[in-house]
């Protein structure tokens, strides 16, 4: 049976609630993280993931504590990231219920975080995450500490090395349309996904259900996240997942 196409909400976390932005920058607060799991409980989504935007550039640790209550009352499959350094914070935040980790500024810095997380917790709970932004020349340039230091590196050679190193899953994120609700940037979406055969999550830019459906059709990515689109719109992820079922996608309704 084909794998079932997933609806992932992100909630972004910043000085003890939620936040979301333009381009990683603009924070607006949007409520707190306990209502939010709460409410998407009630709408069906497929996995939650969970990133604390400024514990890297602030040098702390994964916040366990939070973690550890959001778990409690997660109901679907718990991504999350922001603050892992070390294998350490990859084992602590599983211990206290993350389903799986989201590494990203590690992955450029210590690309050995992602092989030693996946052999000894295996693939499955292992995500990379990648944030990108388009150059003047038109070529991507990964940026690492939630969008602030441009590392030079192609997100496809990224991407490639994380698969190699055993991740089992990507997140590619456009940080230029990033909150701006104008859809998905799929060519770099459809770059990344081009070249690894582990699923690939697209996120930046959903404002409508076609610009899923659209990402879906000309990227081959297996997820879709958004952020903006629940908050600012009227728009839930269970009625995103009827549209794409009437466009011939396989969901999970």
């Amino acid at each position: 049976m084909p794998t079932k196409i997933r609806i992932i909400p992100i909630l972004l976390y910043k000085d003890f609630g939620l936040v979301k932005g333009v381009q990683f920058d603009s924070w607006r607060r949007v409520g707190s993280a306990m209502q939010a799991i709460k409410v998407y409980n009630l709408r069906e989504v497929d996995e939650l993931i969970f990133l604390d935007i400024t514990a890297t550039i602030q040098r702390r640790h994964p916040d366990l504590e939070i973690v550890d209550e959001l778990a409690d009352e997660c109901f679907v499959p718990f991504a999350v990231g922001g603050g892992i350094s070390d294998i350490d914070d990859v084992r602590n935040l599983l211990a206290v219920g993350a389903d799986k980790v989201v590494i990203n500024t590690a992955f450029i810095e210590n690309p050995d975080i992602v092989y030693k997380a996946a052999q000894k917790f295996g693939s499955q709970c292992v995500v990379v995450s990648i944030d990108a932004r388009r150059k003047y020349n038109g070529l991507y340039e990964v940026y690492t500490h939630s969008g602030t230091v441009n590392t030079g590196i192609d997100p496809v050679s990224a991407v490639i090395k994380a698969e190699k190193l055993g991740a089992g899953e990507i997140i590619i994120t456009s940080i230029d349309r990033d909150g701006t609700m104008m859809g998905y940037d799929i060519d770099l979406v459809r770059q990344v996904s081009e070249v690894v055969s582990i699923p690939v999550i697209a996120s930046g830019g959903a404002g409508n259900y076609e610009h899923m459906a659209q990402v879906l059709t000309e990227s081959g990515v297996s997820a879709v996240a958004a952020s903006s689109i629940f908050y600012f719109t009227h728009q839930t992820p269970l009625e995103a997942k009827h549209f794409l079922k009437t466009r011939g996608f396989n969901v999970r309704i």
